[in-house]
């Protein structure tokens, strides 16, 4: 079969497209999975474009999306032929016993899903959506699911709140659906007025230039009468997270996902703290949670928006596209 593994010491132009073996036939509580197709997250390109962030020959891509080849002995959640997507943390199933790092997540502490085959533990799959195409799936594990944890699973989402999302990245937009899908109102921003204009398409109610509006908080106050907003889904890290605390009514929620303008920053503690806002940071979800999100999938009227697709033996590629910022919405690769 088909693969591709980094090579030492890393980055992009060390990820290597080989034959390998095909993987070993499903033990008890396992299924072999032929997969069609990964998307693109920032965590895959930080692990593979960072020197020394992969080990030699690990095989990238935390996304997984294919059809059940082969059940092995004790499996009743899947039969030959099911569709399925992959899991995030394939070892927190339920509960609150979360994660506190990646040692667990397929392409970064463990082999991903850059391949055609692979066997592995049934719970390390869910079903997907009915209908469905194996590139939309893979957009489901990663992007999807933390858009759904932050808005559904930890600020309780609920028709009539004003949720604010940051840029056209493929949490933010599954953010911008689901509000949407959920009734919600929604602000967006980008720096590309051609991108907010597709936001608008999407169903944003109100769209901000961070660029021409740097004190977009402030406009989000301005937006909402005052109030500012209910929910604020903070993929930017340091360098925006002042804006969210102004943009934020008293009591809002803030649920902090991303670090694109750094892994640490100073926080302005005390707007915070008179604001009396809940800052929440989040990474992915569970099994339960992933099963409960295909659950709505399947009765909300959205489906994610891919911008492209490369084949498999192209990912460095698709990497250096996503390094582009070109792209809105989600960059797969089908095999």
């Amino acid at each position: 079969m088909k693969q591709v593994s980094i090579k030492a010491p890393g980055g992009l132009d060390n990820l290597v497209v080989s034959d390998a073996a095909e993987p070993a036939a499903p033990g008890r509580g396992e299924i072999t999975v032929r997969l069609h197709a990964s998307s693109l997250n920032y965590h895959d390109y930080r692990v593979c474009a960072v020197e020394g962030a992969l080990p030699d020959g690990r095989i990238p891509m935390a996304d997984g999306a294919g059809v059940v080849e082969a059940v092995g002995a004790d499996v009743t959640d899947f039969a030959e032929g099911d569709h399925v997507v992959s899991g995030f943390f394939p070892g927190w199933q339920t509960g609150d016993a979360r994660p506190v790092d990646f040692a667990t997540t397929p392409g970064d502490g463990c082999d991903g899903f850059a391949r055609e085959r692979v066997t592995l533990p049934a719970t390390s799959f869910t079903r997907t959506p009915a209908g469905w195409s194996h590139e939309e799936a893979a957009t489901i594990t990663t992007a999807g699911l933390t858009a759904w944890r932050a808005l559904v699973v930890d600020a309780g989402i609920k028709a009539g709140d004003v949720v604010a999302v940051l840029g056209t990245g493929g949490v933010s937009i599954y953010a911008l659906q689901l509000a949407k899908a959920m009734g919600a109102t929604v602000i967006a921003t980008s720096s590309s007025d051609a991108k907010l204009d597709r936001l608008r398409e999407l169903g944003a109610d109100h769209v901000i230039n961070y660029r021409s509006t740097p004190k977009w908080g402030e406009e989000m106050r301005r937006l909402t009468g005052g109030r500012g907003v209910d929910i604020v889904v903070e993929v930017g890290g340091p360098a925006t997270l002042s804006q969210s605390i102004v943009a934020g009514r008293p009591g809002a929620h803030l649920a902090l996902i991303g670090v694109l303008t750094g892994a640490s920053g100073e926080i302005p503690t005390a707007l915070l703290m008179a604001r009396q806002q809940r800052l929440q940071g989040l990474i992915v979800g569970s099994r339960e949670h992933q099963q409960d999100f295909v659950k709505a999938l399947e009765v909300l009227d959205l489906r994610p928006v891919i911008d492209r697709s490369f084949p498999l033996d192209e990912l460095a590629e698709a990497f250096r596209y996503q390094e582009s910022g070109a792209h809105f919405g989600k960059i797969c690769v089908t095999m």
